[in-house]
C-alpha cells in the first residue's frame, strides 16, 4: 500500500483511492471511533486484508438518508466494526468519483491472533442488508515478514 503521491513501481494492477470526508457517520460514533481505533503500521499487527467493493446502481439511487438508514440503523455496519476495536484497525478509501473499478477500497490491519475476529467481523458485514447492495467485491489477505 502506497499512500501519498508517487510512482508505485512496476505493477499489474494499481487500485486508487482518497481517505475523504466521514459519510453517514454521526458525531457520537465519530467519537467512539476515534477513541478506540488505534493506528495502521502496529508492528505486532503483522496481517491485513485490502477489500475492493462495488456497490449497485440501486444504492447509489438511494437519498443519503436513505442509505444512513440501511448501513447503520437496519444493518449496524459502524456498531459492528466497533466490537473489533482496537484489534482489527481500518482505513476507507472512497474511489468512485475517480473513476476507479470500485467505489471503496477498505484497508485492515491486525495480529495474527486477531485473524479469526477479523474473519468474523467480515462475516457478520456480508450478512447484513446492506450487503446486498454490493455488486463486487475481491477478498485480498496479506501476511508482513
Amino acid at each position: 500500500m502506497l499512500e501519498g503521491a508517487g510512482d508505485p513501481g512496476p505493477t499489474t494492477w494499481v487500485l486508487r483511492g482518497v481517505t475523504s470526508n466521514t459519510r453517514y457517520t454521526q458525531r457520537q460514533e465519530l467519537d467512539t471511533l476515534a477513541a478506540r481505533q488505534e493506528a495502521l503500521g502496529r508492528s505486532h499487527a503483522t496481517r491485513a486484508a485490502l477489500l475492493p467493493i462495488r456497490k449497485t446502481d440501486a444504492w447509489w439511487a438511494l437519498a443519503q438518508d436513505e442509505r444512513r438508514a440501511i448501513f447503520e440503523d437496519r444493518s449496524r455496519h459502524i456498531g459492528i466494526g466497533l466490537e473489533y476495536l482496537p484489534a482489527v484497525a481500518r482505513r476507507l478509501h472512497h474511489c468512485r468519483d475517480l473513476g476507479e473499478p470500485f467505489d471503496f477500497l477498505t484497508w485492515f490491519e491486525y495480529a495474527p491472533e486477531d485473524a479469526g475476529a477479523f474473519d468474523e467481523l467480515v462475516r457478520r458485514l456480508r450478512q447484513t442488508e446492506e450487503w446486498r447492495y454490493v455488486d463486487r467485491e475481491i477478498d485480498i489477505r496479506l501476511t508482513r515478514a
